[in-house]
């Protein structure tokens, strides 16, 4: 897969292209994929992907912007499971929004990517103000393929319904409109060791961005090994309110130090707590511990 961090200056060879942030990577976006690569393939084109960096609500709202579900690598990492040719990231900007609709299809899809084909959700927007909708790619005279949301059991497949039900701890209802478990990857850094102090020594995973979409105490899977993670700012622990994802291998005792990992997020145990003091901190990993193995004890049943 190509990954192309501006535009080109040069016209590629003609595509098919999705548009879209494509936070998560749910089901929604999964099957918006599945038939770009169909056409694609059907026609003879390229199989390309247009998506933002930042995502646009933290570049215009950024105290309210939406938790992140993906990294950038993140969603590469997806992109190229998929199947896709190519993904063009699109850096946002204040100069970049404020291109009119016809400017976007005309400069940027027709002569710098040469897309045949537009693929997005019925509801898409762009161009500045948000004036241009699905219906003006058939005006350009482009093929338009405009997907109607995925839905289970009624619910709409959205990145939101997404945020909504990991911030609810609800994994199982977030995992299934996931189509697998959420996961966060990031590289393991060195930390303060306090974990190995209290007993049980975690990897400290580093985290892109400080606003989670989820937080507490989970039963996880780190790159296949059964694990028990903390996400959050450690409370328990004066001075330090950083945002961490603190993750305890159960039965390991290799070395994961710079290493990318990925943790998949299983059960939830509890929320983060403070406690008085690490006596109590340690009394409370143990039974975290004991919960996840139970947990992973009847999942092998």
């Amino acid at each position: 897969m190509q990954v192309f961090r501006h535009i080109p200056a040069q016209q590629q060879l003609p595509c098919a292209l999705a548009i879209g942030n494509f936070d998560g990577m749910h089901l929604g976006h999964q099957h918006l994929l599945a038939q770009l690569s169909a056409w694609a393939s059907t026609q003879h084109l390229i199989s390309a992907v247009m998506t933002f960096e930042p995502h646009p609500r933290e570049l215009f709202t950024p105290a309210n912007a939406p938790a992140r579900l993906c990294s950038l690598r993140e969603k590469l990492e997806y992109f190229a499971e998929l199947g896709v040719d190519r993904v063009y990231i699109c850096r946002f900007s204040h100069d970049f929004a404020k291109l009119s609709a016809t400017v976007f299809m005309q400069k940027i899809l027709r002569e710098a990517l040469n897309a045949q084909a537009v693929f997005v959700g019925e509801d898409f927007r762009f161009g500045a103000m948000r004036e241009g909708s699905s219906q003006d790619f058939l005006v350009e005279k482009f093929d338009l393929v405009s997907l109607p949301p995925v839905k289970l059991a009624d619910v709409r497949v959205s990145s939101t319904a997404v945020r909504m039900a990991l911030a609810k701890g609800d994994l199982e209802t977030a995992n299934l409109l996931l189509g697998r478990a959420y996961s966060i990857s990031g590289k393991v850094v060195h930390g303060a060791k306090r974990g190995r102090q209290l007993g049980f020594p975690t990897a400290n995973v580093h985290m892109r961005h400080e606003r989670p979409a989820l937080t507490g105490v989970y039963a996880v899977k780190l790159d296949g090994l059964n694990a028990v993670a903390n996400l959050g700012v450690r409370p328990t622990i004066a001075g330090v309110k950083k945002l961490s994802l603190e993750v305890h291998v159960l039965d390991f005792d290799g070395d994961l130090y710079g290493k990318h990992v990925h943790v998949r997020f299983l059960y939830k145990i509890r929320d983060e707590m403070k406690f008085d003091g690490l006596d109590a901190l340690k009394t409370q990993i143990a039974l975290d511990v004991r919960e996840a193995r139970d947990f992973f004890c009847e999942q092998n049943q």
